[in-house]
Formats: C-alpha cells, structure tokens, sequence
C-alpha cells in the first residue's frame, strides 16, 4: 500500500486503506535481498504474533508492520544488510530508523525506539544482527507498551525514505516463506 506522503514526519510506512492489497507473499519473496531476522534480540521467531491490518486510532487506520513485544530496553538489531537512511522522531512512530536495502529496493523501519545504540548514524552500513537501538514506548506506542513496530517498505531507487508500498513483514519474520 502507499505510504503517506503528506509530511515528511507522518508515521511511515502507514498505508492509503484505498489502495489495492500488498502483493502475495510469494510476489514479494522472489524479489527480496535476502532472509528477515527477528530484529529484536533473544525473540524467537514462534513468539511473534501476526499485527498486519489490525484497526488503529478506533479504526481510521490498519495497522501496516509487525509488532514485537520485549522489554523496555532489548536491543534493536538489523533483520537485513543495509544502510542507514533516516534517523527521525515522529509524532506517531517516536524515535525511528530506516535501513534501506543493498539494491534500494526495500526499506526496513523500526519504530518506537527508546534510543539508537552508540555510534548509529545515517550513512552507515549495517549487516544482519548488527545493534541499532534499544525496544521503547515512544511516539503513539502508549506508555508501559514496550515493543518494536518492525515495517518492511517496497521501494524503487529513487524513491524517498517516506514513499513505497508497505508489505507485510510477519511471514518473512515468522519464517513462513519456504524460499527468498
């Protein structure tokens, strides 16, 4: 689905309930970098629930990412190689990173952090498992709701870091697909 494009800080990816379905899983696995980690440390993949669609804000939105519960302060780790693109705080998603793929082709946002871990910054290059932040409660996560909003982003090259077409990220995280 389309990511808003209103604002620079509107909470991205949050999808136009308007446009057509995110393409089939299997659409998205043949045209994936690679394999997903769970970006969470210690979570195992069984524990994660599906979130995708679910009613946000009384219903005005659906939730567009997977949502991982862990305690406050579990680090945040990469679920791709990448680079960093944007480090943003949002009034919905709090303390955010996007990581977009080695081709450009996907962007990974994590959200709700409580911080980034040292030494973060947009540019770097990251591998899968490297430390980017720590789980929090920030932006509209509510307080005490610690967790990782995790939204995987369809992207061409060119585009911004708030543009794309949000996909569900939980049968990559879930181990669902049987090839990437």
């Amino acid at each position: 689905m389309a990511a808003l494009k209103l604002l620079p800080d509107a909470p991205v990816p949050l999808g136009d309930p308007v446009a057509p379905p995110s393409p089939s899983p299997q659409a998205v696995i043949s045209a994936h970098d690679g394999p997903l980690a769970i970006p969470v440390a210690g979570i195992a993949s069984g524990s994660v629930s599906d979130s995708w669609g679910d009613p946000r804000e009384n219903g005005l939105r659906e939730h567009h990412g997977t949502d991982i519960i862990a305690a406050a302060g579990t680090p945040v780790i990469a679920a791709a190689p990448g680079r960093i693109e944007k480090l943003w705080t949002s009034a919905a998603g709090g303390i955010t990173l996007y990581v977009r793929s080695p081709k450009r082709t996907w962007l990974y946002y994590y959200a709700h952090l409580s911080g980034y871990a040292p030494g973060v910054h947009e540019g770097q290059v990251v591998k899968t498992g490297d430390p980017l932040g720590f789980v929090g409660d920030t932006g509209n996560a509510g307080t005490g709701n610690y967790h990782l909003h995790f939204g995987l982003t369809r992207t061409t090259p060119e585009q911004h870091w708030y543009e794309g077409r949000d996909v569900d990220p939980f049968p990559y995280l879930a181990g669902k697909p049987a090839a990437r």
